[in-house]
Formats: structure tokens, sequence, C-alpha cells
């Protein structure tokens, strides 16, 4: 008898160890917008990127090297697929496409809890879906001219934290 108590004791303890280590799993997120887009015609709304562009987007890929990604998200437009694809292409990823204007943000943060995520976005849809990863409106939309920022979100279930950084 003393032995199935001390069994049922011990299957307790690593069962709650193991709902502890899984409550403090971190999500890891790793948001960017498009690289430099091809701007002489202005009536194109779905422009390629420039070689400025092709370079930063091969720039990311190096950037992005040693870090495992266990998904990459774009929006479904020529200038950010092309900026991600040498990133996903180089982990051996499958490109996800988000729609911004249709984010459902607990249903994201539900699919990809614990997991690290490359994002790719605009201007405006960038910083946004940082906000709405945080829940609060701490970012502004990213200039015009700036293709540099790396916004880095990490969640757990505790803490929410951010930073943004300039990567050239």
């Amino acid at each position: 008898m003393k032995h199935l108590i001390l069994i049922a004791f011990f299957s307790l303890f690593i069962f709650t160890a193991c709902k502890e280590k899984q409550s403090d799993e971190i999500s890891t997120y790793y948001l960017i917008r498009h690289a430099e887009k091809d701007r002489s015609d202005s009536t194109d709304r779905n422009p390629y990127l420039t070689s400025e562009g092709l370079k930063r987007a091969d720039n990311w890929a190096k950037h992005f090297k040693g870090i495992g990604f266990d998904a990459v998200y774009s929006t479904d437009y020529n200038r950010t697929k092309q900026t991600v694809m040498p990133t996903a292409e180089s982990k051996n990823i499958e490109l996800q496409i988000y729609d911004p204007s249709d984010l459902d943000i607990e249903a994201f943060l539900e699919k990809t809890k614990g997991k690290t995520v490359l994002i790719v976005g605009h201007s405006n849809t960038t910083p946004k879906f940082v906000n709405e990863l945080l829940g609060e409106e701490k970012y502004d939309d990213i200039a015009d001219h700036n293709n540099a920022n790396l916004y880095l979100v990490t969640l757990t279930k505790e803490t929410k934290r951010s930073k943004v950084s300039i990567v050239n």
C-alpha cells in the first residue's frame, strides 16, 4: 500500500511540474516590414522589390540564420513574400499567408503558443500586429522610408515584452 501511495505522490509531483513548465512556455515573435519596393508606377498596388529590396531580403535571411523558426507568415503581396522567401527557404519552412485586416489575435496566439515565429507586413500593419500581441498601443506606424525595423516580442503566461531595433 505504501508503494502505491509513493507512486501516486511522485506521479502527482511530475504531473504538476510538467503543468508548470507548460504554463511558462515562451512565445517569440519577430516582426518586420517588407523591404524596399518598386515605386516607379504609382498605380501599381502590388509592386515587387527593387534590387536594394532584394539585397535587404537576403540580409534578413543572414540576420535570422541562427534562429529556429517554427512558422513564417506574410501578407499576400509580392513585396512581403519576396522579403521573407530567402529566410523561409533557408529554414525549409512553408510560407503561411495572413490577412492583417481579418486577424483573430486570440486564435493566432493559441496557434503559435510556445513557438518562434517570423511575421512580415507593412508600415502600418506591422506595428499594429505588435500592439495586438502586446495588448496595448505601444508602437506607431513605421516611417515610409524605413525598412529596417525589427520588432521582437516575447510572451509568457506572466509577461509581455517587446523591443525594436534597426537592422541594416
